[in-house]
This record gives structure tokens, C-alpha cells and sequence, in this order.
């Protein structure tokens, strides 16, 4: 299961790269506005009101779109885009432990902030 998801965010985020090269076909950019047109729409399958499951389908359906529009691109562009998202897969472990340190100690800051304003 892992590692689907593993080959599913791979070709999403090759996709993104790919999406700037002259070679790729219109229907591999018109799938991933779509994508970003849906990740960004307030309607959604499941409202992004009800507590993690409204996130859910983003998190499936955009990155299935991404993948599926990814397989349509010619064999060149994407190799050099999964070249490309396998060295930035490389950062990630220690670029998203750097994001939720920054993000925990956002949420410290403004609760402290809130808390001096209220309380004195």
C-alpha cells in the first residue's frame, strides 16, 4: 500500500515538473488544472468542514489525477521530470520534519500572543 502511494505522489509531483516543458501535450496540462482547479474549489465530495475526512479526498482524488495524467506524457519529458522530483524526494526526509517544526512552533507563537493579549 505504501509503496503505491509512494509511485502515485512520484508522478503527481513529476507531472508538476513536467508541466512547464514545451513537450508536454495539452491533455497532461489540462488534467492537472483540473486537479489544482478542484484542490483549490470549495466544493468538494466530501466538505472540507467535516474533520480530516473533508481533506481525504484531496488527498486521493488530486494526487490519482496527477498520476493518471502524469502515464500521458512522452517517455523523455517524464524521465526528466522524475530525475527531477527523485532529487527533491531525497530532501523531503529532513524537509518535512523542518516544515512541522516551523509549523508546531507557529502555533506556540501565535497561542502565547493570544494568551499576553487576553491575559494582560
Amino acid at each position: 500500500m505504501i509503496a503505491r502511494v509512494r509511485f502515485i505522489w512520484r508522478d503527481a509531483l513529476a507531472l508538476l515538473y513536467a508541466i512547464r516543458d514545451h513537450r508536454t501535450p495539452g491533455r497532461a496540462r489540462g488534467a492537472a488544472a483540473l486537479a489544482l482547479l478542484y484542490a483549490l474549489s470549495p466544493v468538494d465530495l466530501l466538505p472540507d468542514v467535516a474533520p480530516l475526512l473533508g481533506w481525504g479526498d484531496d488527498v486521493v482524488i488530486v494526487p490519482t489525477v496527477l498520476a493518471l495524467a502524469a502515464r500521458s506524457l512522452p517517455a523523455p519529458v517524464l524521465a526528466d521530470a522524475r530525475a527531477r522530483s527523485a532529487r527533491l524526494g531525497r530532501r523531503l526526509p529532513w524537509l518535512l520534519p523542518a516544515l512541522g517544526a516551523v509549523l508546531v512552533l507557529g502555533v506556540a507563537a501565535l497561542i502565547w500572543g493570544l494568551v499576553r493579549l487576553l491575559g494582560g
